[in-house]
């Protein structure tokens, strides 16, 4: 397990990264971790997740796919708890088509304090402490499968013999989205660390490859629902949902 954690006690958020190949970042939330703030923006997202969530005593899991749009929610008060495992671009279950997750999310249908059903069979709840083991588990019961080409593509290696067609086709397969799409979203994403580190928005076009400052206040809009000001000087109760910088090319 990697020892590498980002932990920001004022957003209630803790984060790190994982060594299973599937993975791309674990998360926790509320709970001992730190306060809650009032409203969240959760901004577009280009991989799916597993998210345990406990409010009022209630355990829930649910498989979320891809976001393409942003959202503004409001943070319930009190002591809930929210766990989730962010699975890397390529690696999808195989009962669950990411492609039918876009923009939506599929709820188990029984869940315990210590258990839960995924496609008909108990698997036991994993933690932000033990993730690695419970994706081993699923990858070793076929349920959780990788294409490499779909990775490897993604990060901008080129080498490939498989046909542009076929590439697309299976991107599509694994992640739900089209490659320009993921780069769009990865690309806004990547502006939105950059400005909040206090980047300008001239900087942020040229490091991250827009064309120019509007192409920037466009995606944002698109993929964030906000401004670079208002990323740069957010309203106070609001945080943006969780940040990172994955490994996908960004620049067209």
């Amino acid at each position: 397990m990697t020892t590498e954690r980002n932990l920001d006690q004022d957003l209630g958020v803790e984060q790190r990264s994982s060594d299973s190949p599937y993975v791309e970042r674990l998360y926790r939330a509320g709970g001992t971790v730190g306060t809650a703030p009032a409203r969240m923006r959760s901004v577009a997202n280009s991989n799916w997740e597993l998210v345990i969530w406990r409010d009022r005593g209630v355990t829930s899991v649910a498989v979320r796919g891809p976001e393409t749009t942003p959202a503004v929610v409001d943070v319930p008060p009190g002591d809930g708890e929210t766990f989730g495992i962010i699975f890397r671009h390529g690696a999808y279950l195989k009962p669950l088509p990411v492609a039918d997750l876009v923009d939506t999310a599929v709820l188990s249908p029984h869940v315990t304090e210590r258990s839960f059903v995924l496609q008909g069979d108990d698997w036991q709840l994993p933690t932000y402490d033990n993730a690695d083991v419970f994706v081993d588990r699923l990858v070793r019961a076929g349920m959780l499968v990788r294409d490499p080409l779909v990775t490897d593509v993604l990060r901008g290696d080129t080498t490939t013999l498989v046909t542009p067609r076929s590439v697309q086709r299976r991107v599509v397969a694994a992640t739900g989205l089209t490659q320009g799409t993921v780069r769009q979203i990865e690309r806004a994403r990547q502006a939105a660390i950059l400005l909040a580190q206090g980047g300008t928005a001239t900087d942020v076009v040229q490091q991250v490859g827009y064309h120019d400052q509007p192409h920037l206040a466009r995606s944002l809009i698109r993929f964030l629902g906000c401004t670079a000001t208002r990323l740069q000087r957010p309203e106070p109760g609001e945080v943006l949902s969780l940040l990172y910088k994955t490994d996908a090319e960004i620049r067209p």
